[in-house]
């Protein structure tokens, strides 16, 4: 066999062999993890079901450990069975958007963590802030941030 056809052999053994490693790949795991956690409990152990009884502004609701329910890879916290229930039934109306990232971060295309006393409810969605100073930044223009932050979610945790 010449060397010429060696070559072209090899070569196509090599490509054939980097198109099966490139099918059999996994994704790369995210940086950050899907829900924004501190001290084990997604919302920073906040009720995310209590904010839509919340007047704007106030502050939120810290869980108790007595209210615990774990979904989509986190454990959530809230104040009353009643408000575990609700959650229970209907966790895409509660949880909080962008993971609950700080959502002026995210439409900024980075992520920080959310505060829970720095929070708005826009259209049935929770948004948690990095805190109200950022908040005040973030309901200058609410729906063009939603818009940029469903623009760079979830690409922003670095996956």
């Amino acid at each position: 066999m010449d060397a010429r056809r060696m070559d072209m052999l090899l070569t196509r053994r090599v490509l054939i062999a980097s198109g099966a490693a490139a099918l059999l790949a996994r994704p790369v795991m995210a940086d950050e993890p899907r829900w924004y956690q501190n001290r084990a409990y997604a919302a920073d152990g906040a009720d995310v079901v209590a904010y839509f009884g919340l007047e704007p502004g106030a502050n939120g609701v810290a869980g108790s450990d007595k209210f615990v329910t774990e979904w989509n890879g986190a454990k959530w916290r809230f104040s009353s069975a009643e408000n575990q229930a609700a959650f229970e039934a209907n966790p895409q109306k509660y949880a909080p958007a962008f993971g609950g990232y700080c959502a002026w971060a995210v439409s900024q295309g980075y992520t920080a963590h959310g505060d829970k006393d720095a929070w708005t409810v826009h259209q049935g969605r929770l948004y948690p802030n990095y805190n109200k100073s950022v908040r005040q930044r973030w309901l200058g223009d609410v729906p063009g941030n939603v818009s940029k932050g469903e623009a760079n979610w979830p690409t922003v945790l670095g996956g």
